[in-house]
């Protein structure tokens, strides 16, 4: 065993004594040993910043430091930076002036590494800023009000908000600031083991042998668990809208067969984590390798080598829909034919909090209770109770808060039903949390997929109808209703465009990879194809892109348009939105500059546009389409609203306290918001699929009304008036003809505990959403390529956005931005690789490159509001940020590149692949010109 060592040190101006490891790191001293949990561990590789406090002055990344080391030393994390009053520090302060917080998993390391960037900088630049921030990653916010935090925190120690941002702050950000938020891994109560996953070096293959004998033998292993011990016991492992789809059965840990890199083959549970990783160590595995499906684009012909060879195929869905005769002749005849082919890579949704669950039953009371981290609370309190077969009323599930997601934490994962099921079998309480490598190898992957369009047009550049084959890498399985997206995409190609012929083909392929999941966007490539084809069909036309799009865009004129898969497009304004963004970029004006520095300079400037229109609130999307609000009347004469979202920073505690105010005409400092908690809240669809505003806004407005028609019956009674005479009214029910006449919440909620049979003023409202609530925007940017190095500079990015009635200007523009940053992370950086064997190339942050606060451009945000016909006028707008930008700074680029003739057919757009285009270009241009291929 390691050797125990007494250190000693000085932590927020406290002596700490303690006794630790020789191999135990600083950040794991500060949270266990200190109770100080405000230092989050991300990615374990000192790469995402999370962990960052100060050392004798000076930052570290305490999850690269041993405890040992910092013997003697003066520590200061994030919970000592504020006053002793509490007050929150001047940077604080500014961020959440500036909301540049989310999910607050980040902060408290651009807390530390800002407090100490604005000591050796009082008063700096933004490119300093940028520079000084760019150790610490964010997968939120987009940095743009971060950096615009620390600029107001350097203004004579930061100003005090205005009464406009005020009134916008999130209640949310104050525990986050404070170090006081509670992720899934601040949770241990006494008595915790920890667990650890043994996981699949090989991507396909035979079990032949495992051995855990010795595992089994390590001084602190509680427990070694295989196949054997498990599967027979789990209950099904799907999500609820999955259980009736003929797949492969899903189980705990792979039995006789292998199907990725990373499918888990073991549990250990162990006294911590360190022994429990230990004992991985000492398992022996034999497999015998299989050949591995990797390619998608062979996989579905394949029938040789299978992921799954009782399937007989590699094929996972199909679907297509008939191209009619008169679609046909188009697609032939046209004067315009074009065929265009669109690659997305694979991604990771990299959320700065990895998975995470703390499970515990006991046997004597038969109750389970479990801590997640997860956007849908309700769901993973189904699923435990499936895969354990307990009764649901028997589980309770809470998760506080969630440190990023974008998907990943919809559906409750195969991973922390395993360890779920473990708590079970055992009876003890028992902690996972998923490493960053194991979050980039065995959690989820997405997008990945490939399309060919074909269009045809008119002699004017009008559209007279599209075809799109599309296939998708599905991984090792879909999880969740991923699988159910694909078809979708072909539905709503046509998007904000007038396409009046269109046909598709999907189809999902099985690979040895990590299973696919949700990502900002299940059904984003409708958007990314079409976006990046329509510049290519611009380019072989001879129309400028702003053109072409011009020509064919939907006017308002023509709403509500029936796009031709039948799915009804009605209160969007792509028009709008594209005007705004020629207005607001000054089009005519770059692209005069472009050509001018082009022709003298030779320099490749590029300018990128995309429209997209982004289905929220889906009504078809069952369990996810209705959602149901409890509101109940405190003593005090404030507001419980018991919700069953899961927040990953989109503001749920705030908005949806203004959305239940504005309805009971109370301030907003008067409704506090529940979520998280299975025990208290009702049934409902957690947090996602750009849902919240529309679907969960809808039941507290119907709550609301309940909770209304009861309160002013109770007001008559008090006043003696009709109840048809009262209103709400400066925080109380007033007689509308006699306002000095007026009862108080309290008053009403007292006169409820007399007079109502169940001695509570609450209500309960529900909702259930329209087939499709359509958000859109239109995204633009202006980018410059290196023609040397590869690189590329985003100098200006906007965004037109229209989400119906904003409830809160500032959380929608840090959705917005947020997803601007993802889908640009998309385009340029991001991709996950595997090697021939299948063997993973990216094991975590330090392999997946995401964009810093120097590579972040500002986000300008315009508004069109056009309210949807559901209550309160609200769309969701959550996915579209991520979806638009990427196809938009892809056009830029390819739109720099085409000045030279070189072209760029796949995400992401690197310096390699930039260089290589332009390598291509040049020899080229050497070559007699060939005859162009026919367009058809």
């Amino acid at each position: 065993m390691p050797e125990h060592i007494d250190v000693k040190m000085t932590v927020n101006g406290q002596p700490r004594s303690a006794t630790t490891t020789a191999r135990t790191t600083l950040a794991d001293f500060l949270r266990e040993s200190c109770g100080l949990t405000a230092t989050h561990v991300g990615c374990e590789q000192g790469v995402c910043g999370a962990c960052t406090v100060s050392m004798d002055g000076v930052t570290v990344l305490s999850c690269l430091l041993l405890a040992v080391q910092a013997d003697g030393a003066e520590i200061r994390t994030a919970e000592g930076l504020g006053g002793p009053d509490g007050a929150l520090s001047p940077l604080a302060a500014a961020l959440q002036a500036e909301h540049g917080i989310q999910c607050g998993f980040c902060t408290p390391g651009f807390l530390m590494r800002g407090t100490e960037l604005l000591r050796e900088r009082p008063a700096p630049a933004e490119a300093e800023i940028r520079a000084g921030l760019c150790g610490n990653l964010c997968r939120c916010t987009g940095y743009t009000n971060v950096i615009k935090a620390v600029a107001r925190a350097a203004e004579a120690g930061g100003t005090a908000p205005s009464p406009a941002e005020q009134a916008a702050l999130r209640r949310e950000d104050l525990r986050l600031l404070a170090g006081r938020g509670e992720f899934v891994n601040d949770v241990s109560p006494p008595g915790t083991l920890h667990a650890a996953f043994l996981r699949s070096i090989v991507a396909s293959g035979r079990i032949l042998r495992l051995d855990a004998s010795a595992a089994r033998s390590l001084d602190g292993v509680v427990a070694v668990l295989t196949a054997a011990d498990l599967n027979d016991r789990a209950g099904p492992m799907q999500p609820t809208p999955r259980l009736a789809d003929d797949d492969p059965r899903l189980l705990p840990l792979a039995g006789e067969r292998v199907h990725f890199a990373g499918e888990p083959l073991a549990l250990v549970v162990a006294r911590d984590r360190y022994v429990a990783e230990d004992a991985l160590e000492l398992i022996e595995v034999e497999i015998e390798p299989a050949r591995p499906v990797l390619e998608p684009e062979t996989a579905a012909e394949d029938t040789t080598n299978l992921v799954y060879p009782e399937t007989g195929t590699n094929l996972c869905t199909e679907m297509a829909s008939p191209v009619r005769p008169k679609l046909r002749r188009a697609l032939d005849d046209s004067p315009h034919v074009v065929r265009a082919t669109c690659r997305q890579q694979r991604q990771a949704n990299a959320p700065m909090e990895t998975r995470g669950v703390v499970a515990s039953y006991d046997p004597g009371t038969g109750e389970l209770s479990a801590t997640i981290s997860t956007q849908n609370p309700h769901e993973a309190k189904l699923a435990m109770s499936r895969v354990t077969g307990l009764a649901a009323e028997r589980i309770r599930v809470t998760a506080r808060d969630v440190g990023g997601s974008f998907g990943q934490k919809f559906w409750t994962g195969r991973d922390e039903l395993t360890v779920t099921l473990a708590a079970y079998v055992l009876g003890r309480t028992i902690k996972w949390i998923e490493d960053g490598r194991e979050n980039f190898t065995a959690s989820t992957h997405a997008r990945g997929d490939v399309g060919t369009g074909t269009f045809a047009l008119d002699e004017d550049g009008r559209f007279l109808g599209s075809y799109l084959d599309h296939l998708e890498d599905t991984g090792a399985y879909p999880t969740g209703v991923i699988a159910k997206a694909g078809p979708f995409v072909g539905m709503m190609f046509t998007g904000p465009y007038r396409i009046p012929q269109h046909a598709f083909r999907f189809r999902s392929v099985r690979t040895s990879t990590c299973p696919r999941g949700a990502y900002r966007g299940p059904w984003a490539f409708a958007t990314v194809a079409r976006e990046e084809m329509l510049d290519e069909v611009a380019r072989a036309v001879g129309l400028d892109p702003l053109e072409l799009r011009r020509r064919n865009v939907l006017s308002a004129a023509e709403l509500p348009y029936s796009l031709p898969t039948r799915l009804m497009l009605d209160h969007v304004t792509p028009a709008d939105t594209l005007e705004e963004v020629a207005r607001l970029l000054d089009y005519d004006r770059l692209r005069e500059r472009q050509r001018r520095l082009f022709e003298q300079e030779g320099r490749l400037l590029g300018l990128g546009l995309a429209l997209c229109v982004e289905p929220s609130s889906i009504g078809t999307m069952d369990p996810i389409s209705t959602d149901t609000a409890r509101l109940r009347v405190e003593p005090d004469g404030t507001v419980t609203a018991f919700l069953a979202t899961g927040s990953g920073g989109q503001g749920v505690e705030t908005t949806m306290a203004q959305v239940v105010a504005g309805e009971l005409g109370l301030a907003v400092d008067a409704v506090r918001v529940v979520q998280g908690d299975t025990g208290d809240t009702p049934y409902g669809r957690g947090t996602g699929a750009s849902g919240t505003a529309v679907i969960t806004g809808s039941a507290c407005r119907a709550a609301a009304g309940e909770l209304l028609t009861t309160a002013r019956q109770l007001a008559a009674g008090l006043l003696g008036v009709p109840a048809e005479r009262i209103e709400p009214r400066d925080g109380a029910l007033a007689d509308r003809l006699d306002p000095a006449a007026a009862a108080t919440w309290a008053e009403l909620a007292q006169a409820a505990r007399t007079a109502g049979d169940t001695g509570v003023l609450e209500a309960v409202g529900r909702f259930k959403a329209p087939p499709v609530t359509w958000s859109n925007a239109c995204h633009g940017c202006l980018v410059e390529v290196d023609r040397e190095l590869g690189l590329v500079r985003i100098e200006r990015y906007v965004v037109a956005e229209d989400c119906g009635r904003i409830i809160n200007t500032k959380v929608v523009e840090g959705q917005v931005a947020g997803g601007v940053l993802q889908g640009i992370g998309g385009a340029l950086f991001e991709e996950v690789r595997y090697d021939e064997q299948g063997r993973p190339l990216t094991l975590g942050l330090a392999d997946y490159t995401v964009p810093t606060a120097v590579e972040a451009p500002a986000v300008e945000c315009a508004h069109i509001e056009t309210p949807s016909p559901t209550p309160g006028g609200h769309k969701g707008m959550g996915q579209g940020g991520a979806v638009g930008a990427l196809p938009c700074v892809f056009n830029a680029v390819a739109d720099a590149l085409a000045l030279v003739g070189a072209r760029v057919d796949r995400t992401p757009v690197d310096p390699e692949r930039i260089l290589t285009a332009l390598a291509r270009a040049d020899a080229e241009r050497l070559q007699p010109a060939a005859r162009p291929a026919s367009p058809s």
